[in-house]
Order: C-alpha cells, then structure tokens, then sequence
C-alpha cells in the first residue's frame, strides 16, 4: 500500500508539474486567480511551483527521502485543499490550475470545486500514509540504507510483516 500510495502523489505531483513548467505565466495567472497572496508573491509561486511538484514527484517516484517528500506533498495537496475551499467560500469562479491552465472561467463554466477538493484531500490521505510507513517497496532510500533502520528484509523493529 505504502508504494502505491508513494507512486500515486508522485506520479500527480510530476505530471501537474510537468503541465505547468512549459507555460509558468499561465501557472502565475493560477496562483493570482486564487487572491490569496500579494502579487509578487504570487509570481514567485507561480513561477517556483511546477519546480517544487516535479521535484518532490520525482523524489517519491524513486523512493529518495520518501518521507520527507511525503510531508512536503502532503502540505503542497493540503494548501490546495484549502485555496480551492476559498475561493468557493469566497464566490471566485475560477479554474484551480491544477493541471496547467488557471484563472477565471469562461461564461458557461462552471468549477468543479467539489471534485477538486475531493481529489486533492485523497492525495493528502496517501501522503499522511507514507510519512507513516515510509519508504515502501522499490525505495532508493531502501536500497542506501536509508530507511532509518526501522526495517530488516520487509519487517519492522517489531517483526511485523512491513506495510508497503
């Protein structure tokens, strides 16, 4: 479970990333959209986000510093969890530029805020899961002795069979 749940936040975390990276001033008019920061802090985080997620993407993807990339996704999806809940609360009609895109809707469109925060609640649950049971399978942090000494050969300190 535990290396599903890291290849899932990962594999989402990589390609909303990868969406964005090619086009950062639409990924900027995202994070403007929201109405959360100053804009030159705005910028910044337009700018540096799509960085971050494949970073930390590809960090979970290969198992390196799994937990500390699980916490780092974790926040990343929570943060999202909570612009998306405020610009509904706040009535703001806006793409949430989760996967590329963002800014204000077209007229006929409609956000699909609920979806939305559903979703990225979910990969908040799998990246509370892997802080707790990191690394999983096929983890580099495994394979460099990295894990903390917590497991031998697939089981805890407690030998019990490991979750991932």
């Amino acid at each position: 479970m535990t290396t599903v749940a890291r290849l899932v936040l990962g594999g989402v975390l990589i390609a909303a990333g990868w969406l964005k990276i090619g086009n950062p001033s639409d990924s900027v008019v995202a994070v403007k959209a929201y109405q959360l920061l100053p804009d030159s802090l705005a910028t910044t985080v337009g700018y540096g986000l799509p960085i971050l997620e494949i970073v930390v993407g590809v960090l979970l993807v290969v198992g390196l510093m799994a937990r500390v990339a699980a916490v780092v996704g974790a926040l990343l999806m929570f943060a999202f969890v909570f612009g998306i809940a405020w610009a509904w609360a706040h009535g703001l009609r806006i793409d949430c530029g989760c996967f590329g895109g963002g800014g204000q809707l077209g007229a006929g469109q409609e956000p699909a805020y609920l979806l939305d925060i559903l979703r990225d609640f979910g990969l908040v649950v799998l990246g509370a899961w892997t802080v707790r049971f990191a690394p999983g399978h096929f983890a580099l942090d495994s394979a460099l002795g990295l894990a903390g000494g917590e497991r031998v050969y697939g089981q805890d300190v407690h030998g019990q069979q490991e979750m991932g």
